[in-house]
């Protein structure tokens, strides 16, 4: 699943230049975390695709902080970690798939009021921003989520064309369950 993300998030919007060790880590907390879940997509051995889910109150605090200055309460949210899918599988329903997969399970474990994410947002004339790139906002939007700009928060990551990390906008988007 490391690898996976690392090959993923190298691609706009992301531009994504990581490693293994941090992938670890980071991955931790969904280990960690016993009302997590991980959905996987495979072909034949391969994992292709993976999207996670973890409650909010069990990220880090930066992703709490926007929830609770704006007067939220994380343990009220799972936080949709990610989904990602090699390209040669995508426009085949499975984005659509690892969104129902996620929100049941946030019903299945009944403490949630809302699911969340966080997009990381690039400005219009990034250089590296693909011509022919078209946001997901209308996928998301179609399954009931609504960008919140009032939630935001700033995180770093190193990008494939950068030496050192540098912070990034990333706003969440809500569904109520």
């Amino acid at each position: 699943m490391a690898r996976l993300r690392i090959e993923v998030f190298r691609a706009w919007p992301y531009l994504y230049a990581g490693t293994l060790e941090y992938e670890a880590d980071y991955l931790k907390s969904y280990l960690n975390s016993p009302e997590s879940l991980t959905v996987l997509v495979r072909d034949g051995e391969q994992v292709v695709g993976a999207s996670t889910a973890l409650p909010l109150d069990h990220e880090s605090e930066p992703f709490t902080r926007p929830f609770v200055q704006a007067g939220y309460r994380p343990e009220d949210f799972l936080y949709f970690g990610e989904s990602v899918l090699l390209p040669a599988y995508r426009g085949r329903g499975l984005g659509g798939r690892f969104f129902h997969e996620r929100e049941e399970h946030a019903r299945r474990l009944g403490r949630f009021q809302q699911t969340c994410f966080a997009a990381v947002e690039r400005p219009p004339t990034h250089p590296l921003r693909p011509t022919d790139y078209l946001p997901l906002n209308a996928f998301w939007e179609r399954r009931g989520y609504r960008r919140q700009p009032e939630l935001a928060m700033e995180y770093a990551w190193q990008d494939v064309d950068q030496l050192q990390e540098t912070e990034k906008r990333l706003v969440f988007w809500l569904k109520p369950l």
